[in-house]
């Protein structure tokens, strides 16, 4: 890392702390008081939206980065005080439209708008709902609202949402209601192992294994990070007949904040990386299915890494997806802003190159004659 690169990192990673500092002290703050009383139910917001054409900041003829081609990103903002920390992320409707989990309690739900190459530059339709604590009440306690990933789960007949909470770490079980998110969740038995973790370094990611990687119905989770800072990662494979632990090799000061399948069974997991001598940064991983099993330790190869030169900001939620029009592998990314006015809530989409494309850098179109998809 260069010295400019360095100092522009340290500044930022002070930044970052002040921002996590705001946001515990006065949470909210810095959304307008008239935002509507908080109801059961979806409510329209509005949000303001501004395209991120290029990733890497200041060189927009870049676009493939590792193992990952950019297929652009937003920047989202709203004077909903309700609005932000997003941190966990599904795709559906053919990657057409999304649905987050915030950490203070609450479900996003969103179309894409996509260009003629695919490109993200925009959305459509945003809404916010409470998570619901029972019928009448939505979760509002900290310890209760602490959502920090989402992924798919069931089949078409009766398709679901799990969904993982630090503070009170638990996995819940939520119909899969796009019209209401008034459905109560159903708490999952976790092994006792997890109620150990540290109370905000809890279940920062679940995966659902896809038939590419079967696992006999078992659910993949894996903390943030260990108790002992300086430990390999812990994970669990829970249900299946090869339930048991994992770690995942700490590399780095990078924690790891959420996972997901991809389409041909291998996982990818995101991690994020603050501190003030680095700065900020975030790492995706793939690990091979057949390397997932209990009582091993796994590493897999870095997708992609990045620092405060490129779009990043706390990068916490991933999903994959397939293409449906180019059979690509799509993984779209969210980051939880903390809901202070000194972060950024991004939401960026990225195609899976396969074998990797070597430069970790970055390749400019007019060097390859390649089209963005």
């Amino acid at each position: 890392m260069t010295d400019r690169r360095r100092r522009r990192s340290l500044i930022a990673g002070a930044f970052t702390a002040l921002a996590l500092t705001f946001s515990v002290a006065a949470p909210g703050t810095a959304r307008a008081e008239s935002t509507p009383r908080l109801v059961g139910g979806p409510q329209p917001i509005d949000l303001s939206v501004k395209p991120l054409t290029n990733f890497r900041i200041g060189y927009p003829e870049q676009y493939r980065f590792g193992g990952v081609e950019y297929l652009g990103g937003v920047e989202l903002w709203s004077r909903n005080r309700h609005f932000g920390a997003l941190s966990g992320v599904i795709t559906l409707d053919d990657g057409n439209r999304i649905v987050a989990v915030t950490d203070n309690g609450f479900w996003f739900d969103a179309g894409l708008v996509l260009d003629a190459a695919g490109q993200l530059i925009g959305i459509r339709n945003p809404r916010l709902a409470p998570m619901m604590a029972d019928d009448t009440r939505p979760m509002l306690s900290v310890r209760d609202a602490d959502a920090e990933s989402v992924a798919l789960a069931g089949d078409a007949k009766d398709p679901r949402l799990l969904v993982s909470f630090e503070r009170d770490h638990r996995i819940m079980s939520f119909p899969l209601d796009l019209e209401n998110f008034r459905s109560l969740g159903a708490r999952l038995k976790l092994p006792r192992a997890i109620t150990r973790l540290s109370s905000n370094r809890g279940l920062e990611s679940i995966a659902v294994p896809n038939d590419a990687c079967p696992m006999g119905g078992a659910l993949i989770a894996i903390a943030e990070r260990d108790r002992n800072k300086a430990a390999d990662i812990p994970g669990w494979i829970i249900g299946g007949p090869k339930s048991g632990s994992f770690r995942i090799k700490l590399r780095g000061d990078y924690s790891i904040t959420d996972a997901a399948f991809l389409p041909d069974g291998d996982l990818v997991i995101l991690e994020r990386l603050f501190n003030f001598s680095d700065g900020v940064g975030m790492r995706i991983r793939r690990i091979p299915c057949r390397e997932l099993r209990r009582d091993v330790t796994l590493d897999g190869n870095d997708l992609v890494e990045a620092d405060l030169g490129y779009q990043i900001d706390n990068m916490e939620g991933l999903d994959a997806y397939r293409d449906p029009r180019t059979g690509a592998t799509i993984l779209t990314l969210v980051s939880d802003d903390n809901r202070s006015i000194l972060q950024r809530t991004l939401l960026l989409r990225f195609k899976l190159l396969d074998p990797p494309h070597p430069p970790a850098k970055g390749e400019t179109r007019e060097s390859t004659g390649a089209s963005p998809l």
